[in-house]
């Protein structure tokens, strides 16, 4: 397991832990935090690429478990009998008008659709990786005997989109698990300047993993008391609205519009010795557009304690206190409740937050 750049408390998040943050980034909705270490099974694996494996074909056996779902999807052909209707003007074009063949269009009942596609393309990748195990591999090939009425992906080509919906919805978990595999796969697939974790042939995003996990965690406690979280809240850093900036997350008040608190999430160590000021030169821009008294910053991973940086030459109000800029930390080795713990304990500071300046 290699990341993008050296980092060494990062570099040592656990496997399991890994997943966990991955269980968020797909499905944010679930009542997973009922039981937050069944988000993604991996098994008693502990290399990413078997336990990656085996999270897929343990999800894609749940899904087909009440049998392959089928769909209507539309199909145009040449035929010698009349079915549906006739495709008036390829009938012309290609036959003048004469009869037979028929052109002709109509909605067949078939297995070969788009999540069933997805579905078959994942366990494909899987299947052309060495590494995986022989128990997951075997049955990685019985979910592709299983998927065999649905057409291979076109190399190259964009996934085709499904729409979540009733008759599609113990697909999900697998269908979610699925894309990430395939979109995984490469790193043009990756935004510019991602921190990429490579996984014998696999590239997640990490920064993105952990910025979710941080978002959908804090919106949830937050939630809970009653505030308005605001992921990705757009907002411009200059009057002429040239510059726009987008943080992690804004958080508001009961009534939704006055903005109380700012977080941005950091896929790093934080460090005691300025090597992250351009983080806190980041938050202050943030705290200063929304006329916030401080702003959070939450790394992935290091020991050291909540602190705050009280700006010079920025102090309002009775108090005479400045903009504060707090750094927290999340150790990625702890267990998942107890990462979650902590982020309802920063939950808890935010809901405390000054009002704006």
């Amino acid at each position: 397991m290699l990341l993008g750049r050296a980092n060494s408390s990062v570099d040592k998040t656990p496997v399991s832990r890994i997943f966990f943050l991955l269980g968020f980034s797909l499905d944010p909705e679930r009542a997973w935090r009922d039981d937050p270490e069944g988000t993604v099974d991996t098994g008693t694996h502990d290399d990413v690429l078997p336990a990656l494996a085996h999270a897929v074909e343990r999800r894609i056996d749940a899904a087909l478990r009440q049998g392959v779902l089928q769909g209507y999807r539309e199909v145009e052909e040449s035929s010698l009998v009349v079915r549906g209707r006739i495709r008036e003007a390829d009938q012309i074009r290609r036959h003048f008008g004469r009869t037979p063949p028929v052109e002709i269009a109509y909605d067949a009942y078939t297995a070969d659709t788009a999540e069933n596609r997805i579905l078959r393309a994942a366990v494909e990748r899987l299947l052309r990786l060495p590494g995986v195990p022989g128990a997951v591999r075997r049955r990685l090939a019985h979910q592709r005997v299983r998927l065999a009425d649905a057409l291979p992906l076109v190399r190259g080509q964009a996934l085709p989109r499904w729409q979540p919906s009733r008759l599609n919805s113990r697909y999900q978990p697998a269908l979610r698990l699925c894309e990430a595999v395939l979109r995984g796969s490469s790193p043009e697939h990756l935004p510019p300047g991602a921190d990429p974790l490579a996984m014998d042939g696999f590239l997640f995003d990490m920064n993105q993993l952990f910025e979710d996990f941080v978002t959908v965690a804090l919106s949830a406690a937050l939630k809970e008391r009653g505030l308005a979280p605001r992921p990705q809240d757009p907002h411009h850093l200059d009057t002429a609205g040239l510059v726009r900036i987008r943080p992690d997350l804004v958080v508001r008040g009961g009534d939704g519009v006055t903005p109380i608190a700012v977080v941005d999430a950091k896929y790093k160590v934080e460090k005691a010795d300025g090597r992250h000021n351009a983080d806190l030169y980041q938050a202050l821009a943030y705290a200063t557009v929304l006329g916030l008294r401080e702003a959070h910053l939450v790394y992935a991973a290091g020991r050291q304690p909540t602190r705050f940086h009280e700006v010079r030459g920025t102090s309002a109000g009775t108090d005479g206190r400045g903009v504060r800029l707090y750094q927290h930390s999340i150790d990625l080795s702890r267990e998942p409740r107890q990462l979650m713990a902590a982020l309802r304990d920063i939950a808890g500071r935010l809901t405390r937050a000054c009002s704006p300046a």
